[in-house]
């Protein structure tokens, strides 16, 4: 029983959904998306609600029931609202700068690194005096926006003994205590 497959997803105001095929597409202020859906699960659109059912009671099948309801439930939201992540760069000297369709930060290595921004995308970087650069990541698919986020994370992951690194601004980083000095 696939407890979120169940579920029928409520379209909000000025967003459109459509099928064509096995193609579901969803139109909103902030975009379209687009996401084909596999023969076995099949799309009910009844006026502002979407249901979704499967052929068969088969492990597969209650598998894609639930990813399929999930990834529509989060395209109707994206392009109604979207979705956007935060990084802050926390080190001595850490930089970002945003130029053209290119995010460029300085995190200690010799080189700057430089990430060429997807045009489905919105970068921003802000740097206030006395506190680390946040780089904001916003856009209306939910998938790009968390693996931009995370390509630029990973970069420089945050170390457990001082905490230097680029991490999500919600994130907690345990930190180890160092050696201490023979007695």
């Amino acid at each position: 029983m696939s407890r979120i497959g169940n579920n029928p997803i409520t379209i909000t105001e000025g967003v459109t959904v459509t099928q064509e095929g096995a193609v579901v597409m969803v139109k909103g202020k902030l975009g379209e998306l687009s996401q084909e859906v596999d023969s076995c699960i099949s799309v009910k659109i009844d006026g502002n609600t979407i249901t979704l059912s499967r052929e068969s009671d088969d492990k597969d099948h209650r598998a894609l029931h639930g990813l399929y309801r999930a990834l529509i439930a989060n395209m109707i939201e994206g392009v109604a609202n979207g979705y956007s992540k935060k990084l802050e760069l926390r080190g001595v000297g850490y930089r970002a700068a945003v130029s053209g369709n290119a995010l460029d930060i300085s995190t200690g290595y010799s080189h700057n690194i430089v990430f060429e921004i997807p045009t489905e995308l919105k970068v921003t970087a802000e740097t206030e005096k006395g506190k680390a650069p946040i780089v904001t990541v916003a856009g209306s698919d939910k998938q790009l926006v968390g693996a931009f986020a995370a390509r630029v994370r990973a970069e420089r992951k945050p170390e457990p003994y001082k905490g230097k690194g680029i991490r999500y601004v919600d994130e907690y980083v345990r930190k180890k205590a160092g050696k201490t000095a023979a007695s």
